[in-house]
């Protein structure tokens, strides 16, 4: 394999999109090895996550050494998931966009908004993993149902994931290409231990592990060692322009938003940031852990996270748990979602033990093994509240171990009825008090347009009747 940087001779960035046969057949490692790689390589690469997921963009994000955008076709109507992607595709020398769950997934039997899906959306050619675990011909069989199912979703090559002896690798090999005239470019030997972190909730955080770098650093040596680069690049695709009035631009900032970034809450999409900016926001990050109080700001923005890991020093930093209560009852607009919702709580109980949190609404949180809440959801406001105009139609997705044990409040006084998904209670969302929102689910700007206008003009409004 040649690890010189090849002349991109098509005009433009080229495109691939790493796609697996399930959940946990090693997209992630190739993926995230492959923009490591190539970035290596001096290759300017653009990473995209298809669905709702922060986790692996993050570790794509740290690969690539540039912003990790979201693509999803739930979430998102075609145009404007097609603008979002050729808007942030400038620039790029490749754009690499890592699917989620298995090639045909989707929410239906039809395998609606599958990475396939955005595969056909977008243009773009499939690369995918397949664990060959235990398995040698019958990998061949799965990829020929792959090949079978939808012809017109283009694969334009296989990486084995999991191989055990060259034997192995070589009879999986030959099968693939015999009977699917697929070709096999890499192949992943198996590992003795994850190269990922992993917890209970899944895989860590980058943010979270100290290894991070080391851990992208070996995945990029085995993409190298492993990987067919100059085969991969070779197969990708021209990103098509795409023309559209929509730009990408930035407001002149009117008004100070924080944003609580740090080891609690780093569940955060780009794309929503952005959406604040051009809205006329200038962003403000705020460490929860360790800063004394809220700086001068006109609205905050928390988003999800694992509070429940942190709480400790949650609960400790007294003063600054104090200063969110005493501007939230003096009417700062406050937009909170998931791991935010629980911290404007008034405690959580984790392993016997009581952390006191804000104390802005009366609920108590604890934290389960198994998932309370999972998938995407769609909401509609029919309730008074700061951002959302009544009628007003919302898709999200949530995500949660969190259960709630006690909540002085009725539903009925929630801001949002869930048509899709499991809400805060009683198939409903949104506590609100005086200018805070705080939801379970996580919204997208790209999908959700009426988002960041919403938080920016409650801002504008509170930093006017702070100073008349």
């Amino acid at each position: 394999m040649n690890l010189q940087k090849q002349e991109n001779k098509a005009p433009g960035p080229r495109g691939i999109i790493v796609a697996g046969m399930g959940g946990g057949s090693g997209k992630s490692v190739v993926a995230v090895g492959l923009a490591a790689c190539l970035t290596a390589q001096q290759y300017k690469v653009y990473p995209f996550k298809k669905g709702p997921d922060y986790i692996d963009a993050g570790w794509l994000q740290l690969a690539a050494r540039q912003p990790c955008y979201n693509l999803d076709p739930y979430l998102m109507p075609t145009e404007a998931l097609l603008q979002s992607f050729h808007q942030r595709s400038a620039g790029a020398e490749i754009c690499l966009i890592e699917g989620n769950r298995g090639l045909y997934d989707g929410v239906d039997v039809s395998g609606s908004f599958s990475t396939a899906e955005l595969s056909r959306r977008l243009g773009l050619p499939v690369l995918l993993v397949v664990d060959c675990t235990k398995t040698t011909r019958t990998v061949a069989a799965m990829v020929l149902g792959c090949r079978k199912l939808e012809p017109d979703v283009a694969i334009c090559g296989v990486i084995l994931n999991r191989t055990g002896t060259s034997r192995h690798e070589a009879i999986v090999r030959q099968a693939i290409e015999k009977y699917t005239s697929i070709p096999v470019l890499g192949a992943v030997r198996r590992m003795k231990r994850d190269i990922f972190p992993m917890r209970h909730l899944g895989v860590t955080p980058f943010q979270e592990y100290e290894g991070a770098e080391e851990a992208v650093a070996t995945l990029a040596r085995i993409a190298a060692d492993s990987l067919d680069i100059d085969r991969i690049l070779a197969v990708m695709e021209p990103v098509h322009e795409v023309k559209s009035a929509f730009k990408l631009k930035s407001s002149a900032a009117e008004v100070r938003i924080g944003i609580l970034r740090d080891a609690a809450f780093q569940f955060y999409y780009p794309e929503n940031f952005a959406a604040l900016q051009e809205a006329g926001a200038k962003l403000v990050e705020i460490n929860s852990l360790t800063a004394e109080k809220l700086p001068d700001i006109d609205g905050l923005y928390i988003g999800g996270g694992f509070p429940e890991t942190n709480v400790h020093q949650l609960a400790a930093n007294v003063s600054f748990r104090r200063s969110i209560k005493e501007m939230a009852d003096h009417g700062l607009p406050v937009y909170a979602e998931c791991g935010g919702l629980i911290y404007l709580g008034e405690r959580m109980n984790i392993e016997g033990r009581e952390f006191p949190l804000v104390g802005i609404f009366p609920v108590t949180f604890s934290l389960k093994k198994k998932p309370q809440a999972h998938g995407y959801t769609v909401l509609k406001a029919d309730n008074d509240n700061p951002f959302y105009p009544v009628g007003t139609e919302i898709k999200g997705h949530e995500f949660r171990y969190s259960k709630i044990e006690n909540w002085a409040g009725s539903s009925e006084n929630l801001a949002l009825d869930m048509e899709r998904g499991v809400g805060f209670c009683c198939k409903r969302d949104g506590l609100v008090y005086k200018n805070v929102l705080a939801l379970y689910t996580h919204i997208h700007a790209v999908g959700t347009p009426q988002w960041a206008p919403g938080l920016v003009a409650a801002a504008k409004k509170y930093k006017s009747d702070s100073h008349t």
